[in-house]
């Protein structure tokens, strides 16, 4: 029984740092909070709402869906899976799917389709992962294992072990893979929690050649980057590579939790019936949001516009740059962006939030921005003229 105090204490766990925001409402760019005060959001809910907020196609299909069936289990045929697979499958270098809740459930299926397919199809005893410094995957313990950021791991050893870290692009680290014999390679295109860094191009060819050279799976972890965020269906495509394995979710529901891996059919071997599940994973309501959301995205020319509104926002930045001595660095890819900032990142979001703008931070003098797909160039304009009054006061 709980101990009676005077103290009113949150029945939530102290997990979470919060803004001192409630908010109550959202359409398309912009959230409102109870007290009715407009914000103009460009953390897309840390790259979910990729279409904006209560995209309408998303929500009709949604609400089609609720008076049919919300959850069936996976012991049942689920026709939306397929369709969203068929979809997904079509649009990627991957031919099998699994569908699953988010995007720590995303990476912690590759990493059991990596560690199965080694040691049940090849017959083999190597386990070893390879990820890569300042990386993230994920916060369940084998995907926090996986992740190269020591900060992420602090209190919860013993890890899971399996896991090597090189630096990431560093050409040189890649010669230690001969040695190490993993049984795959998990890396973001972007580490976007990691301070928002792209992955240099030869640096992937050539870890993608010598992945293909010794028969090590290539897993690319596209959580963040995934969905359109970086312009394109996929972050992988600017890179011109073929992964075995890939990981999605955040932006595939538009809020409604979806994850996904999407494996070449020789990785996908390593599942069989009975060797991985979910309750949840890929219920009526999840593919019904994955589907309109991704239907939605393919159908237009969403990726062509967002394209082209990350090299507006890019130019906009490189040119708020040269007016301004606090901003040291701009990097990303499309409307995936950060901000390398003189002093604390960290203020600047606080006073963005004075100024009703929602930005994030990746890092202690990193800002993160990440706009909707759908966002306007009067919009990156306003945030635009906010930054400037942000980064002037800091």
């Amino acid at each position: 029984m709980a101990n009676n105090t005077s103290i009113q204490l949150s029945p939530l766990m102290n997990t979470y740092a919060r803004f001192p925001l409630t908010l109550a409402e959202g359409k398309g760019s912009y959230v409102w909070d109870i007290n009715a005060d407009k914000y103009l959001d460009f953390t897309s809910g840390i790259a979910v709402c990729n279409l904006g907020h209560a995209p309408e196609p998303v929500k009709e299909a949604l609400e089609n869906q609720l008076k049919k069936i919300w959850h069936t289990s996976n012991l049942y045929h689920i026709p939306g899976q397929k369709k969203l697979a068929e979809l997904l499958v079509e649009n990627s270098c991957g031919d099998r799917v699994f569908f699953c809740n988010s995007g720590a459930e995303a990476n912690e299926a590759a990493i059991k389709l990596a560690r199965r397919y080694s040691q049940k199809i090849k017959g083999t005893d190597s386990v070893e992962i390879i990820t890569f410094k300042q990386s993230f995957h994920g916060r369940t313990m084998a995907t926090l294992s996986a992740t190269g950021q020591e900060k992420i791991q602090d209190g919860f050893f013993p890890l899971v072990p399996g896991f090597q870290y090189l630096p990431y692009n560093d050409m040189e680290a890649l010669e230690q893979l001969e040695e190490l014999a993993p049984c795959a390679v998990m890396l973001e295109l972007v580490q976007g929690e990691g301070g928002v860094i792209p992955a240099d191009e030869k640096w992937v060819k050539a870890l993608s050649d010598i992945c293909t050279e010794k028969g090590i799976l290539l897993m690319v972890d596209e959580i963040q980057t995934g969905i359109g965020r970086t312009g394109k269906l996929f972050a992988y495509e600017h890179y011109g590579i073929e992964p075995d394995v890939i990981s999605i979710a955040k932006g595939l529901g538009s809020g409604f939790p979806i994850g996904a891996i999407i494996a070449k059919e020789e990785a996908a071997r390593g599942f069989e019936p009975g060797s991985h599940g979910s309750t949840f994973g890929g219920n009526p309501l999840a593919v019904t949001a994955g589907l309109a959301t991704l239907n939605t995205i393919l159908s237009g020319n969403i990726l062509e516009e967002a394209a082209k509104l990350g090299d507006y926002l890019h130019n906009k930045l490189f040119e708020l740059k040269k007016k301004l001595g606090s901003i040291r660095e701009i990097r990303g890819i499309g409307l995936l962006i950060g901000i390398v900032v003189e002093g604390n990142a960290l203020d600047i979001v606080n006073k963005a939030l004075q100024q009703k703008t929602l930005i994030l931070t990746a890092g202690p003098n990193v800002i993160r921005i990440l706009p909707p797909l759908t966002s306007t160039k009067e919009e990156i304009n306003s945030f635009i003229d906010t930054m400037e009054i942000v980064l002037q006061s800091n």
